[in-house]
């Protein structure tokens, strides 16, 4: 009960200086808390971020994928924008069935799939002002389709959701019509807007079709034109027929058993296999697409994975960078304003020494003082973190971060080892007095 009373008689007798204390220790708690918990919470929100610029798993038939492994091109290249050599204007000649395609979303990782698109790319030709016929490139794709799947449950997959980095003008084409949306520069050098109706030939068949947007999307892809997949079948005389599918997926950064299983997934033992395909690696769900999709070979878009893993990387080693620093300067602050209250109190300590207290009883007593300020302001510091963290989910990803508890854990242990860090030096000091000495004013 003594040393309770001790304890509460320093803080109305110190009141500024255990308020500094408590105050440091309570921005540094905010601080660690905020970052660490966008840190446990940021993988998710950072690869839904970063694949909100594009598909990182495509899928295409197994025949394909030999020929671009040898040649290093990209399934559906015939799509390629230009016309004039044969391999520019070449279409597709292995395919996999439309049909197939929503059975992704059955998967293990149904939940981690976002969005996915199929793609028949083949080359039209379109009468131009001039009276002449040009070879254009078609893109035969869902743009909003609602998919009902064997499991009862429903989705919606298509590359409106796909292509948030486009500019449209004018509105998205609906599924199963005769609308296209057309690329700003093929527009321009066909002379075609908004509104326009062009008429598209493939060997005996025509298939009128009304351009209800104009889309930039900075890069060769705007030299398409894009139009439902059922319409490009019906022009190409490929009835439930696609060439590629787009794969938009929340993966986990590849580590050294994701890349051993991408080079061969046989060669894992039982255990890994079992850790392998229950984590969500970008070469996991690629191997469980291609179980459910008959003749394909699915494969992970090595730059956006790479970009993902490496930006979740850095900006973790940030947050973690700003917790460590914040600690550092709670301990430096704790420690100074410590030697700085036990010289203020010098002499009640040399007192408490010259009638018999142990320097271990006085180093307890100034332990016990500092612990619980900081405790007040941790707990105040816990709270005002969770909320920072909120904020920064709300403004960087549009949503909440999720507070797991060992960050709070996390996060009270190292406050607890920084503030007997800081106090080291300060005990230190209390051995140094010498009763007789500090009472006589030497």
């Amino acid at each position: 009960m003594f040393f309770l009373k001790m304890i509460f008689r320093s803080f109305s007798r110190q009141f500024k200086r255990r308020m500094l204390i408590a105050v440091t220790v309570c921005l540094s708690a905010t601080v660690s808390v905020a970052m660490l918990g966008v840190v446990f919470d940021v993988g998710d929100k950072l690869n839904a971020e970063l694949s909100s610029y594009g598909s990182n798993i495509t899928v295409q038939p197994k025949s394909d994928a030999v020929i671009s492994d040898l040649y290093s091109t990209e399934s559906g290249s015939g799509a390629a924008a230009g016309s004039g050599t044969a391999g520019e204007t070449a279409d597709p000649t292995a395919f996999l069935k439309e049909s197939d395609v929503p059975k992704i979303k059955t998967i293990f990782w149904a939940f981690n799939i976002t969005n996915f698109a199929p793609q028949l790319n083949i080359h039209a030709q379109i009468d131009t002002s001039g009276g002449k016929s040009q070879t254009i490139p078609l893109v035969g794709t869902w743009f909003n389709k609602t998919l009902h799947l064997a499991t009862g449950e429903s989705t919606v997959a298509g590359v409106q959701g796909m292509r948030s980095w486009w500019t449209v003008d004018g509105t998205w084409p609906k599924d199963d019509s005769a609308e296209g949306m057309m690329g700003k520069d093929l527009a321009d050098s066909l002379g075609v807007k908004v509104g326009d109706t062009i008429t598209l030939h493939k060997g005996r068949n025509s298939q009128p079709l009304k351009i209800v947007g104009i889309y930039d999307s900075g890069d060769d892809d705007a030299g398409s034109l894009y139009l439902p997949s059922s319409t490009a079948q019906v022009l190409a005389n490929l009835p439930d027929s696609v060439d590629k599918v787009e794969v938009k997926a929340l993966t986990t950064p590849e580590n050294d058993l994701a890349r051993k299983a991408a080079k061969n997934p046989a060669a894992l033992t039982q255990e890994e296999w079992e850790t392998w395909y229950c984590t969500a690696y970008p070469s996991s769900i690629a191997y469980q697409i291609e179980e459910v999709i008959p003749g394909s070979v699915a494969k992970q878009v090595r730059q956006v994975a790479a970009l993902q893993g490496d930006v979740m990387n850095k900006t973790q080693a940030v947050m973690i960078l700003m917790t460590a620093l914040s600690l550092i300067a709670a301990a430096i602050a704790v420690a100074n304003l410590m030697a700085a209250s036990i010289s203020e109190r010098s002499s009640e300590l040399a007192l408490l020494k010259a009638i018999g207290a142990t320097d271990g009883a006085v180093s307890r007593l100034m332990l016990a003082e500092t612990a619980a300020i900081s405790m007040v302001g941790a707990i105040v510091g816990a709270g005002l973190g969770s909320g920072v963290a909120q904020i920064v989910g709300q403004i960087v990803f549009g949503s909440g971060i999720t507070m797991r508890p060992m960050v709070f854990v996390l996060v009270f242990v190292l406050l607890a080892l920084t503030i007997l860090v800081a106090s080291v030096s300060s005990i230190r000091s209390i051995l140094r007095l010498r009763p007789a000495e500090v009472l006589h004013g030497r």
